[in-house]
């Protein structure tokens, strides 16, 4: 593993040369964790928690104690961003769903990088923005009436993101259903429906949308 690999996968330090990176990664703490951990929970996330490699899900708990998923972290993603501004983390959780390598930056250092780099949070405004897009889109995707017109939803939407007719499932089956608010019977026989209808083509986690048309109808 290279020395820097933290800091070098995150989009926010993107603009920085290679030394700049390297004094980056002598201010994180290193660390292992294993699948299941619990990562942090509202009251002890206090510090900006950099996956390097793994998966990490980001979740709530609603009255009733059940996961609300919110997203899945992947390498180069980032959270706790607001914990350092000192915004109170009042609900969120996160848990490694599998074995994964993190890196960690307290708020004493944080608040001294962006001192030394300003550059870095106008990156972490556009990151605010785009978090708070994909919230605003599952509540609307909560909204809709029916699971299989949340599915297709969700669908093109990836479809849009990854700018292809075959998309990669981020997570899944039991966490895409816990995203969208169903259970994952549920979801598995609304994607055979979606199959028989020859609407798409599923392989494992790779999604083929073969009439896109037919799909948006389903909204």
């Amino acid at each position: 593993m290279k020395q820097h690999i933290c800091a070098e996968i995150v989009p926010i330090f993107k603009q920085l040369s290679e030394a700049d990176l390297l004094k980056i990664s002598a201010i994180t703490q290193h660390k292992k964790v294993t699948k299941g951990e619990l990562l942090f929970t509202p009251d002890n996330q206090n510090e900006l928690m950099i996956l390097a490699s793994g998966s990490i899900k980001i979740y709530q708990l609603n009255k009733n104690g059940k996961e609300q998923l919110l997203r899945v972290m992947q390498p180069g993603e980032f959270e706790g961003e607001k914990a350092l501004y000192g915004i109170e983390n009042q609900s969120l959780y996160a848990t490694a769903l599998k074995d994964s390598t993190l890196c960690t930056l307290s708020k004493t250092k944080f608040q001294e990088l962006l001192s030394e780099y300003p550059e870095i949070s106008q990156h972490l405004l556009a990151d605010f923005a785009t978090k708070i897009g994909m919230l605003e889109r599952q509540v609307e995707l909560f909204n809709s009436e029916s699971v299989e017109s949340k599915l297709a939803t969700y669908i093109l939407d990836l479809s849009v993101d990854q700018r292809s007719q075959t998309v990669e499932l981020p997570f899944k089956l039991k966490e895409l259903a816990t995203y969208l608010g169903t259970t994952p019977e549920t979801l598995s026989r609304k994607l055979r429906d979606l199959e028989d209808k020859k609407l798409i083509l599923k392989k494992h986690l790779t999604i083929t949308i073969l009439n896109s048309d037919e799909l948006e109808d389903i909204f």
